[in-house]
C-alpha cells in the first residue's frame, strides 16, 4: 500500500466522541508528503484526569479550540480516496464514528488498515509488546512523543510503510 492517511485521536474523556486532538499524515507513493495536527473543543466537554495523564491536554488546552465539524472540514478533503490507518485501528475508528454521530454529520464508509494488527501478524512474539513506541522502534522510526496526536500518526505512517 503507497497511498493512505494515518490518523490518530486523542481523547479526553471515556466517551469515543470526546476527540481532543487529530493527527494526520498523508502517504503518497510510500514517502510522507503532508500533514495536518489541531486540537478540538472535545464533545462531551470534560476532561478526565487518566486521560490527561496520558496525553497531557486539559480544558484549557481546548477551550478555545474549534469543534470537530471545523476541524473536519480540513481534514476530508486531505484524506479524500484515501484508506485510513491506525494503530488499533478499532478505537480510532471508533472515536471517528462516535464523533461524526454526536455532530449529526454523514459518515463515509472510511477503510481502515490496523498497523498493530499487522505488527502481530509480521513480528508474532519477537516484540516484547506490540505498542506504538514499540513497534515503531522495530521497523526504524524513533517515536519522541507518544500519546501527541500528530507524533503518533507519523510513527503509525512509517510502520505501515514498513509493514503494509
Amino acid at each position: 500500500m503507497n497511498d493512505f492517511a494515518a490518523i490518530d485521536f486523542e481523547t479526553a474523556n471515556e466517551c469515543r466522541s470526546s476527540v481532543c486532538s487529530v493527527g494526520v499524515v498523508i502517504v503518497r507513493d510510500g514517502r510522507i508528503v503532508d500533514s495536518f495536527y489541531s486540537l478540538i473543543r472535545p464533545e462531551p466537554d470534560y476532561h478526565q484526569w487518566f486521560c490527561q495523564q496520558v496525553h497531557g491536554l486539559t480544558a484549557e488546552d481546548t477551550n478555545k479550540a474549534p469543534v470537530f465539524p471545523y476541524v473536519w472540514e480540513k481534514i476530508a478533503p486531505m484524506i479524500e480516496g484515501l484508506p485510513l490507518v491506525a494503530h488499533n485501528s478499532p478505537f480510532d475508528e471508533g472515536c471517528l464514528k462516535a464523533v461524526h454521530q454526536v455532530y449529526q454529520m454523514d459518515y463515509p464508509d472510511y477503510t481502515f488498515y490496523d498497523t498493530c494488527a499487522a505488527s502481530r501478524k509480521h513480528f508474532g512474539q519477537h516484540l516484547p509488546d506490540h505498542q506504538l513506541q514499540t513497534v515503531a522502534a522495530a521497523c526504524g522510526y524513533d517515536l519522541k512523543l507518544h500519546h501527541h496526536a500528530l507524533a503518533d500518526a507519523e510513527a503509525c505512517a512509517h510502520i505501515a510503510i514498513h509493514l503494509l
